[in-house]
């Protein structure tokens, strides 16, 4: 192992020893020195992960959340210089966790707090008017042939918990009474300006927007989609401005 990739696996496992061939420039002793770099490296992405995923960490307690960050520190070192792409694939780490096993919800929980923070640093895209949309809704013959394209943040999710019921209890007293945790959910997750919304939609609404966002034109779309109410999701994506373009294409027969 070169000294670049012992010095690397050290900073994010406390077994390793400081890695040979270190030296300070006032003398002081290198492994005291890497000790404390490390430590603060450690806590860095500790924070960072608990700055992305905070329903998670209130979910577990704060000293379980860390404990468990800090192993998952272990195989997963930051593969971008960007903090806030730390942690991405940390919902499967915590699915796989089995000192967590007892809350069977967390890792979808730590899916939508991710899917979130991607909203959140989404490119801009400038939404269509509301009276666009309705004019091109006006004509019943066009619809057959009427693609739809969605504001890039936009993102669902699709759990067999009440991941969103889960999430919006923690964003006011943070307590699960009430809630049927085990009453699957479908989720609409899509930024409104600067504002990251969360929205349970219908397991139909969700299929309906699935399949915009796989190219079918808009009746395709409503008829290959469980029942549900049209009138409603749409005026759901049209108020919070998540249609950026309508296309007319011409569909083959």
């Amino acid at each position: 192992m070169s000294t670049q990739a012992a010095f690397a696996a050290a900073l994010l496992d406390r077994q390793l020893t400081c890695p040979e061939g270190l030296f300070s420039v006032n003398g002081a002793d290198p492994a005291s020195r890497f000790a404390v770099y490390r430590n603060n490296v450690q806590s860095s992405l500790i924070n960072a992960l608990a700055h992305s995923y905070p329903v998670v960490a209130q979910l577990v307690g704060g000293e379980f959340f860390r404990a468990m960050a800090g192993i998952y520190l272990l195989g997963n070192a930051p593969q971008s210089p960007l903090i806030k792409d730390y942690g991405d694939d940390f919902a499967d780490f915590v699915e796989g966790f089995e000192p967590a096993a007892s809350l069977p919800y967390l890792a979808d929980v730590a899916r939508l707090e991710r899917l979130r923070t991607v909203a959140y640093h989404a490119a801009d895209a400038q939404p269509l008017s509301h009276q666009q949309i309705g004019a091109a809704l006006a004509n019943p013959q066009a619809l057959v042939e009427l693609t739809v394209e969605f504001h890039p943040s936009l993102h669902l999710l699709t759990s067999a918990f009440a991941v969103v019921s889960i999430w919006a209890a923690h964003q006011q007293d943070a307590t699960l009474a009430g809630i049927d945790l085990n009453v699957g959910q479908h989720t609409l997750i899509v930024r409104n300006e600067l504002d990251v919304e969360v929205f349970a939609i219908d397991p139909g609404a969700s299929a309906f927007i699935q399949n915009l966002q796989n190219g079918q034109p808009l009746i395709q779309a409503v008829e290959s989609a469980p029942a549900f109410d049209l009138n409603q999701t749409l005026s759901l994506l049209i108020t919070h401005n998540v249609i950026t373009h309508l296309h007319h294409n011409k569909v083959t027969p």
